[in-house]
């Protein structure tokens, strides 16, 4: 039972999620947070690619960026729909067009993202494995900056606690909870954007197809279902079987997936 008071946990920061608004039109961080991710992924690649990869051109990758946010919008949309609130959405089908009101998975903007490399790779003519290896060692940078702004939010908080960094979150009642947003933002985006670089630049991990994104897929399914037992489960599903979570599922295949292609690449 948690018997920590409000006083003694740590007040939300009241950032307001709209940066700037001009009328009708908002400029909102989580938006800007998107445009972070892919901007600092694609300038990643381009450095990475130059350096190591030796995989295409710097004009090549350019147009890999449109295809990864068609991939990533999408995807990251349909996801949500299917995985996490299938009968609201059957029932006003309408409202699966309103992104602006949020509601986006990782899982469906991953697979969203493999879809479109994989029509990219083929049109291109490059080899998938090495592209899909390009593309794991910038995907955490999105991560981290999409997590801080679902902090900034002050959605996807995490269970009650009463660890003293506890945060009160502004629509999550009066109990304090895990800013579970930060842990995501910390081992999915910082830690792993370390162990690819260190694999990548160090160890000529790119000289391998399939490893990098094997270790990214592995890397990232242990921190998400690592995180899930601190965060708050969706209220319109609850827990699942024997205490699991939808995110701990989804991740399976992809820890399944990972553990092959490092199987792969090492023999």
């Amino acid at each position: 039972m948690i018997t920590m008071t409000p006083l003694a946990s740590l007040a939300f920061p009241q950032i307001d999620p709209v940066l700037l608004q001009l009328g009708p039109f908002a400029i909102r961080w989580y938006a800007l947070a998107y445009i972070a991710g892919l901007l600092s992924g694609w300038r990643y690649m381009l450095r990475l690619n130059t350096r190591r990869a030796e995989l295409t051109t710097g004009e090549v990758i350019d147009d890999l960026l449109v295809w990864a946010i068609v991939g990533v919008i999408l995807g990251g949309r349909l996801g949500y729909v299917l995985f996490y609130n299938l009968p609201y959405y059957s029932a006003n089908p309408l409202q699966a067009l309103a992104v602006w009101q949020g509601g986006m998975s990782f899982h469906g903007g991953l697979l969203g993202v493999t879809v479109a490399m994989i029509w990219f790779a083929r049109r291109r003519g490059l080899e998938l494995l090495r592209l899909s290896d390009l593309v794991s060692c910038a995907v955490p940078l999105g991560l981290f900056f999409g997590r801080i702004a679902n902090f900034i939010n002050g959605e996807l908080y995490g269970r009650t606690t009463d660890l003293p960094w506890a945060v009160l979150f502004p629509h999550a009642g009066p109990l304090p909870r895990h800013p579970s947003q930060l842990y995501e933002a910390a081992l999915e985006g910082l830690v792993l954007f370390l162990v690819l670089a260190w694999l990548a630049w160090r160890r000529g991990a790119l000289q391998k197809p399939g490893l990098l994104t094997g270790v990214y897929l592995c890397g990232y399914a242990l921190a998400r279902a690592l995180v899930e037992l601190f965060r708050q489960p969706d209220a319109q599903i609850g827990l699942l079987p024997f205490g699991t979570t939808m995110g701990q599922w989804l991740s399976l295949p992809m820890l399944m997936g990972g553990i092959y292609l490092i199987w792969r690449a090492r023999r």
